[in-house]
C-alpha cells in the first residue's frame, strides 16, 4: 500500500482563483521619518489603485 502525502489531502478545487492575488508591500515614510511598510494582499486588477489610495 502506497503512502498519500498530507498535500493530496487538500481540496485544490477550492484554490482555484488563488494565482489572481497579489501581496502587496509599499513603503511609507512616518511622521519621525523612519519607514515602515504597509503590506496587503489584493486583486491584480486592483494593484494601482491600492497603491495610490495609500500614498
Amino acid at each position: 500500500m502506497a503512502k498519500v502525502s498530507k498535500n493530496a489531502r487538500t481540496d485544490r478545487g477550492a484554490q482555484v482563483g488563488s494565482k489572481d492575488y497579489v501581496r502587496v508591500i509599499k513603503a511609507v515614510k512616518g511622521k519621525s521619518g523612519a519607514y515602515g511598510f504597509l503590506e496587503k494582499i489584493v486583486h491584480k486588477d486592483k494593484v494601482q489603485e491600492f497603491l495610490k489610495a495609500q500614498g
